[in-house]
């Protein structure tokens, strides 16, 4: 990703749009809609407005597209910041679809701009970070635990990512790090890599875990040798190598039966 130019704060950014979320129009401006203008939110009753609305009943009663609106404060010509969000969120298939938008990709949208797309990217950010606080006081000292942690962002990678999840003697997680994000079908990654992370951060012992983005969590022969390898090199270090953990995601009815993950500990292949 190509850093930008110059940063500029949220207030510096020069305006996108006619349309600001919750503000009185200029008097002689909005008094009419084409047929394809959407409704001003200042338009709209109070109670359906975002802000209102979430004043009156709280964040859970608003739609994501809402929430948006609320985040993104204005629309573009003729269109509101709702209508933004919605037609956002459809773009992108999910609030997860827009999470995993890179930076670049979010700034050429339109009503976006520079300085919205890095708040919303560092506001998914804050919310992944949010997910695994609580497990720094928790154990990750199994399958499922690892699952719980990575899976609900890894299952829906559409490239293979090769993390390392860093541990103290109690088994509470140190860090995660991505050591290796590969192609559609495999990741390349080097034992010293993972070793490196392991010891620049004082670990006590590490997990691995990768997602095959086939949704079918089954080892592949690639994944066999490389859990060997680095097996060996950290009985070299004296470093506890925990688990290999792969997540898949459940495609259909016939995948409900089956865990969503393989574990290398688990079944007895470590």
């Amino acid at each position: 990703m190509m850093p930008p130019d110059s940063y500029q704060s949220p207030e510096s950014e020069p305006p996108e749009s006619a349309s600001p979320a919750n503000e009185r129009p200029p008097v002689g401006q909005g008094q009419g809609l084409s047929a394809s203008d959407s409704p001003r939110i200042h338009d709209l009753p109070e109670d359906e407005r975002p802000r209102e609305k979430m004043a009156a009943r709280g964040p859970q009663a608003l739609t994501d597209a809402e929430l948006l609106a609320i985040f993104l404060g204005t629309g573009t010509l003729g269109k509101s910041a709702i209508d933004v969000g919605r037609d956002l969120l459809r773009d992108v298939g999910s609030l997860t679809g827009l999470s995993r938008r890179s930076l670049t990709e979010l700034r050429k949208v339109k009503g976006i701009g520079f300085a919205k797309a890095v708040n919303l990217s560092a506001t998914f950010e804050l919310g992944r970070r949010l997910a695994r606080e609580k497990f720094a006081e928790q154990k990750v000292d199994s399958p499922e635990a690892v699952y719980e942690l990575l899976g609900p962002e890894m299952r829906l990678l559409s490239k293979e990512s090769l993390r390392v999840l860093l541990l103290n003697t109690r088994h509470h997680l140190i860090r995660i790090e991505e050591v290796s994000l590969g192609s559609l079908n495999e990741c390349i990654a080097h034992p010293r890599e993972i070793m490196h992370s392991c010891v620049a951060h004082s670990a006590y012992g590490f997990i691995l875990a990768h997602n095959h983005p086939s949704g079918d969590p089954s080892p592949s022969r690639a994944d066999r040798d490389l859990t060997r390898r680095i097996a060996e090199a950290a009985n070299i270090l004296q470093i506890k190598f925990l688990d290999h953990v792969i997540v898949g995601s459940p495609t259909g009815d016939e995948d409900q039966d089956r865990e969503p993950y393989f574990s290398f500990r688990e079944m007895g292949l470590m």
